[in-house]
């Protein structure tokens, strides 16, 4: 935890509690804890930014993936497209409420409003403005982050269409492709978002604002 965002803040160790004085900046090193040798922060640079990248590219891959066929098949001569809308309203007519319910939280809804959140956070403060509620996005971003399981679903996904090849002719959609390169943006962005950045570029956006 972050007791202030002064140069030379007090940190508070995540495990033994530890209060120790926050070193002095340094590019790309690992700050660990005087007494139990934990990890207290990485500090890499440009950390806002590259979430903002991260978020930008994972919600155009988030959009085709939704709007797009997941996969297409061939039966008996006749073809069909499937798009994850599509299966959730299937499932949902199938009396399987609750299996469309639970894949519309983890793929549709969960990973969504985690984009929303980041870009909320991160796209003001890429122009030098600081954004209203910080410390409630935050713990809503805390509390959803666990329940966005795209890379549950593409398990499940790739398992059904090796099973599905024995019965019809599979041809891989957009979304499905678009899906892959949305767990691999989704990665890179969870890896690059720092709170500790974030608040100190918001620091630095109320010194900004108060000149």
């Amino acid at each position: 935890m972050i007791v202030g965002m002064a140069p030379r803040a007090l940190l508070a160790c995540p495990d033994c509690d530890l209060l120790q004085r926050e070193p002095e900046p340094a590019d790309r090193t690992v700050v660990t804890c005087a007494r139990c040798g934990s990890v207290l922060y990485r500090d890499t640079p440009d950390t806002v930014d590259r979430t903002l990248a991260f978020a930008l590219g994972a919600s155009v891959l988030f959009i085709v993936a939704n709007a797009f066929p997941i996969v297409g098949m061939t039966i008996e001569g006749r073809s069909n497209t499937v798009s994850l809308p599509g299966a959730l309203v299937a499932l949902w007519h199938q009396d399987m409420q609750l299996v469309a319910g639970l894949v519309g939280l983890t793929t549709l809804l969960a990973p969504g409003l985690v984009l929303a959140a980041l870009l909320y956070l991160v796209l003001p403060l890429h122009f030098g403005r600081q954004p209203p509620g910080v410390p409630l996005i935050l713990r809503t971003l805390d509390s959803i982050q666990p329940w966005g399981l795209v890379e549950v679903f593409m398990l499940g996904l790739l398992v059904s269409l090796v099973k599905l090849e024995m019965y019809a002719k599979v041809v891989p959609g957009v979304a499905l492709w678009a899906f892959g390169a949305l767990l691999l943006v989704f990665t890179a962005m969870a890896a690059a978002f720092d709170p500790r950045s974030l608040w100190a570029r918001i620091g630095t956006a109320r010194s900004g604002a108060g000149r």
